[in-house]
């Protein structure tokens, strides 16, 4: 029986001529239309419609085993196909004289390419939490992946253009954000090492270019939906320490890197408080034990602990990955929401929590913002006030986790049992 061959072979080979070149059509990956009089003359089309000459040529005498090189020529629409083609044969002219384009480009210019200024951004940030690296990974690879390898002087205010519309209209207006900001980011540090670097994102801001405007996610009346949401938690998250995530933010408000980062050793079940150290603000975090998250606590601290070392200080742990405790539990949402038969998202158990304190309870705005450790406007009462102590945030933040439970109308939320 014969296997499959892994040769890798051209998509399509064709006499590239401009009606031609026209014609060929973007897919999910770059790829390149190779011509099939000139041996290494091709186009090379990118997943956002850009096409561009490009020629690869060995360098050497050494046939097949002699290392390919690769040189882009010129983007098509700035020069015709016949202009690139006559300046593919001059380029194989010097390579049969034994020059190496490439090679020689790369030392004209001296510039990095965005895969060591990335390196060199996380380098020059050695503090960046596990989670936050593992985001600016993703979204580098998956986002900017085909630019990794590029020169920086290579990306232009345009690339930046039509890939903000590009990754927007495929991963939403958040990952469009995040994912340009980050490369603006990365160009910073370059843009003073090299005089006559531009950071093309900021270019595109000075020409008129826009991030999304944020659009807060606002949820129904929790009467509705924390019903549905507790059912589908109870029935759809089958790991016991999984699901008392989510009744940990359901009962207190927190975020869900602030819970799945606490310690054993800042909770205090005798004194009935917690403290956590890193928060989003960079403010810790103090709160009072209530009844519900105390009964939490409990059945964690009873639990089997794992046996790596780097897990047992977590409230939360996890062997699965680098960090010793749970990361992510995205995977999770969509399960829940078919189950609620109304979206969920983890956040929106924040959001039930302020909006059961400011609008059932009635609870002042100062305290709420406290309880869950969100920035408070520094106006002048805010500023003079004393803060609210650990003591004063008890009988409050007790009224809400019952008043949750009567509206979740689920009194067997935080059992245990099953699953």
């Amino acid at each position: 029986m014969k296997t499959a061959s892994r040769k890798r072979v051209a998509k399509v080979r064709t006499r590239l001529t401009k009606r031609r070149i026209e014609a060929l059509r973007p897919g999910a990956k770059p790829w390149i239309a190779w011509d099939d009089r000139l041996i290494g003359f091709g186009v090379r089309v990118q997943p956002t419609g850009t096409k561009a000459f490009v020629l690869n040529y060995r360098v050497g005498h050494g046939g097949r085993k002699a290392r390919n090189r690769r040189v882009v020529i010129g983007r098509y629409g700035r020069i015709n196909p016949q202009r690139a083609r006559r300046l593919a044969q001059q380029l194989l002219g010097r390579v049969a004289a034994g020059d190496d384009p490439a090679e020689e480009r790369s030392r004209a210019r001296g510039m990095i390419t965005l895969r060591e200024a990335f390196a060199d951004y996380l380098a020059a940030n050695p503090k960046l939490k596990e989670s936050t690296l593992a985001l600016y990974r993703g979204q580098m690879r998956y986002c900017l992946g085909d630019w990794l390898n590029r020169p920086l002087d290579s990306i232009t205010r345009r690339d930046v253009e039509t890939r903000f519309h590009l990754i927007s209209e495929r991963h939403g207006w958040a990952i469009g954000n995040h994912s340009i900001s980050l490369l603006r980011s990365v160009y910073r540090r370059p843009v003073v090492d090299f005089k006559d670097l531009s950071n093309p994102v900021e270019l595109w801001l000075a020409g008129g270019g826009r991030y999304h405007r944020p659009v807060r996610r606002q949820i129904s009346d929790p009467a509705e939906l924390l019903p549905r949401w507790c059912s589908a938690i109870q029935a759809e998250v089958r790991v016991p320490a999984t699901r008392d995530i989510f009744w940990v933010a359901l009962y207190t408000g927190m975020r869900r890197g602030e819970i799945t980062t606490l310690e054993w050793g800042r909770v205090d079940l005798d004194r009935q408080l917690f403290r956590v150290e890193e928060t989003k603000t960079g403010s810790p975090l103090e709160l009072p034990v209530t009844r519900q998250l105390a009964e939490i606590l409990e059945r964690r601290r009873a639990a089997p602990r794992p046996k790596a070392a780097r897990c047992r200080k977590w409230v939360f742990p996890s062997s699965r990955g680098s960090t010793g405790h749970v990361v992510e539990l995205q995977h999770l949402h969509s399960r829940i929401s078919k189950a609620a038969g109304t979206r969920f998202w983890f956040h929106g158990l924040r959001n039930c929590f302020i909006t059961v304190a400011e609008r059932d309870l009635m609870l002042p705005r100062s305290l709420t913002k406290r309880l869950v450790n969100h920035s408070r406007a520094r106006d002048v009462t805010e500023g003079y006030a004393a803060d609210w102590t650990v003591e004063q945030l008890r009988e409050p933040a007790q009224k809400v986790a019952d008043r949750i439970d009567e509206l979740a109308r689920l009194p067997a939320a935080v059992d245990d049992t099953g699953g």
